[in-house]
């Protein structure tokens, strides 16, 4: 997989992806990650990517071509699967979303910025938008980042145990069971029996039901999701 990432401000994505998980995925090969600066491709003396908006409002607006020069350069490239813009005002991303997108070969993830970007890119160019949460970031950059790790970690081979994804939250609208480790008993307080037991079956059925109420307390809008895949 290829993931190219279009912002006004790279330095801050230098960080996310050169540890853990990430940083082992690029060095195993398995997926290729390249962030663009998006004023390399600006005709403006100053580098600049923004205007004023047309009517009246506050706040700088993202110009067309710079956007425009950058998404037609990597697509003559390579052909994209999807051309992801991140913005508030996109799609809820899920786990579903996740699992989605990390079957897909080539992405291209353009980070928002500012008071948002030329429509005629949205209307033109863009084939999925997303918003990570409904509150607004200084920038798409750290959900650009969000995007590609939730991504990156399912596919095969980036994590060494890769049943460890398939348990993760929401794989299935409901909550992890509560996990735990060594010692089996800490200042009086001790790990559920049925974990000691080694039944699995017991154990399976045990981590289920603790997911199901997990899920009905803390989260009832993945519950009622639940109850109707059900």
């Amino acid at each position: 997989m290829r993931i190219d990432i279009i912002t006004v401000l790279p330095e801050i994505l230098s960080g996310p992806f050169n540890h853990s998980i990430v940083k082992r995925a690029q060095d195993k090969g398995l997926v290729e990650i390249v962030v663009h600066n998006l004023r390399d491709f600006s005709t403006d003396k100053h580098r600049r990517v923004d205007d004023y908006a047309f009517s009246k409002g506050a706040g700088m607006v993202m110009t067309i071509q710079p956007i425009e020069a950058a998404i037609q350069y990597l697509k003559s490239q390579r052909e994209y699967d999807e051309i992801i813009f991140t913005t508030p005002d996109g799609i809820q991303f899920n786990q579903q979303e996740a699992n989605s997108l990390s079957l897909k070969r080539n992405l291209i993830i353009l980070c928002g910025h500012y008071k948002g970007i030329d429509h005629r890119i949205r209307e033109n160019f863009i084939t999925r938008e997303i918003s990570i949460g409904d509150y607004v970031l200084t920038g798409g950059e750290l959900a650009a980042a969000v995007i590609t790790d939730s991504i990156v970690r399912l596919i095969p081979g980036a994590i060494s145990d890769e049943t460890s994804a398939l348990s993760d939250s929401f794989q299935d609208n409901l909550l992890s069971p509560p996990v735990y480790t060594r010692p089996a008993e800490y200042n009086g307080m001790k790990v559920p029996h049925i974990l000691l037991s080694g039944n699995d079956k017991l154990i399976d059925e045990w981590k289920h039901r603790q997911s199901i109420e997990r899920t009905r307390i803390l989260r009832p809008d993945l519950y009622e999701k639940y109850l109707k895949e059900q």
